[in-house]
């Protein structure tokens, strides 16, 4: 049975603020606090810091990097790209020139530039009436408040699914959106609130801001890989993080809270609230915020990449994007490092095709996406020099990617209690983001405002 300390006086205190969770989230708050003064611990379960940042060597120089995790800034991503000019972290541009491959239904592929691939007439009217009405529904949701939209709980009462079949009146429509779909969630559709769909949205200035590579969210990424974002910030505050410290348990008392023996004034839970939810809180969670992390699961992806001599893709005018239908590799980008050295195709295996092919042998999974890529960029994509994979969803300390969604009346049963701090606890983490949530400017931001409500409520 763990003991807890007394905290009848100061000197009983560990620190000020325990943060649990060394990911954007966590570092920022935790940085933002030694700042300020403040004396605090940050406790990581990985024997890393980044959390859902990873980066993996393809080469001998510090630019030949490719990220397992979260990779991209867009440049609506103020707060991102802040961090990374302040860490002295420079960025590029992903690789777009070229044109990019659609492969149809049938099997059949062809060549389009742009976010919308060339499909039959009908089919690109369908999904461009299907945006504008998408964009007009986006405009109505404050991304603060999401449960207090007009028509909340009609929008929340359905899933995104639901939607498209309402709205979209051609099979092809249909699919090109539940594409979309999987590539910005990491689920079905039917998995999705539509009111889930039109917040995330609004967070980050529009649905086609979510999808656009020039311009959008998948614009730029780091020289050297997305995690030294993670890696540089803990060297500001390298003597307060703790890696290898999974915490099991949160005791609140009058005085403080007990988080696994480390005693302290607050605590920041920086983790996703799938996470939080196997956290035991003593006494117990407000039962709103309990409910809420029974709702807000993790979507599903296994994010791979075949490794080549050279892009050889570009010589054939391909820009390495690529869109395909039947799948399972439903997206792909050319993932190749500054240097274009080696050449690295990225693919997606998201939510039905990731938990597909997750039970399959290692072996046999390489070889459907290796299929997918052959069939987008022929037949030299069969033979890489490498392959890597990472399946977020079998990580014990992520459980899934890219963030929490939550399906139909999660937003206005629950919201309200996605911030709010219970008691001596504070949230933070890209899911708890007003703005951006699911990317690096999310997690900065969230860390930033639960820094601010700690210091606060200590210097009052």
């Amino acid at each position: 049975m763990l003991q807890y300390r007394s905290m009848a006086d100061s000197s009983s205190l560990d620190c000020d603020v325990a943060v649990v969770g060394a990911g954007l989230a966590g570092l920022t708050a935790a940085a933002e606090l030694a700042a300020r003064g403040f004396d605090v611990r940050v406790l990581e379960a990985r024997d890393r810091v980044g959390g859902r940042l990873l980066n993996h060597p393809v080469g001998e120089e510090p630019e030949q990097v490719v990220e397992l995790g979260g990779q991209w800034l867009g440049p609506g991503q103020r707060e991102a790209l802040a961090l990374a000019a302040d860490l002295g972290l420079a960025t590029y541009p992903t690789h777009t020139e070229g044109e990019n491959v659609l492969e149809d239904h049938r099997g059949r592929t062809s060549r389009y530039r742009g976010t919308i691939p060339r499909l039959n007439p009908v089919a690109v009217a369908d999904v461009g009436q299907a945006q504008v009405r998408l964009s007009r529904l986006v405009r109505r949701v404050p991304p603060h408040a999401p449960w207090s939209a007009p028509g909340a709980e009609r929008l929340d009462s359905q899933t995104f699914a639901t939607w498209i079949h309402r709205t979209a009146r051609t099979r092809l429509a249909r699919e090109t959106l539940a594409l979309a779909c999987r590539a910005v969630f990491a689920a079905e559709p039917a998995e999705v609130s539509l009111l889930h769909v039109l917040f995330y949205s609004a967070s980050a200035d529009g649905w086609d801001s979510l999808l656009d590579t020039d311009g959008g969210a998948q614009q730029d990424r780091i020289v050297g890989g997305s995690q030294l974002l993670a890696i540089r910030l803990a060297e500001r505050i390298e003597d307060r993080v703790e890696v290898e410290r999974p915490v099991r348990s949160i005791r609140s008392l009058d005085e403080g809270v007990v988080v696994d023996g480390l005693a302290a004034r607050r605590a920041i839970v920086a983790v996703p609230p799938a996470l939080a939810a196997r956290i035991e809180f003593d006494p117990p969670l407000p039962s709103d915020r309990d409910q809420l992390t029974q709702r807000m699961g993790m979507g599903s992806v296994v994010k791979c990449m075949a490794i080549y001599d050279e892009p050889f893709w570009r010589a054939d005018g391909l820009s390495g994007q690529g869109l395909s239908l039947p799948g399972p590799v439903q997206v792909s980008f050319d993932n190749s490092p500054p240097s274009a050295s080696p050449g690295v195709l990225l693919g997606f295996l998201e939510a039905d095709h990731a938990r597909r092919l997750r039970s399959l042998p290692a072996a046999e999974r390489r070889d459907r996406v290796l299929e997918s890529f052959s069939r987008l960029f022929g037949s030299r994509a069969a033979t890489p020099v490498d392959y890597v994979e990472r399946d977020w969803s079998a990580d014990p300390w992520s459980r899934g990617c890219y963030a929490g969604i939550l399906g139909p009346g999660g937003w206005t049963g629950y919201g309200p209690a996605l911030r709010r701090p219970s008691g001596r606890l504070h949230w933070a983490g890209t899911e708890t983001a007003t703005r951006w949530m699911g990317y690096f400017d999310g997690a900065i931001g969230s860390g930033r405002r639960a820094a601010r409500e700690v210091v606060d409520r200590l210097e009052r």
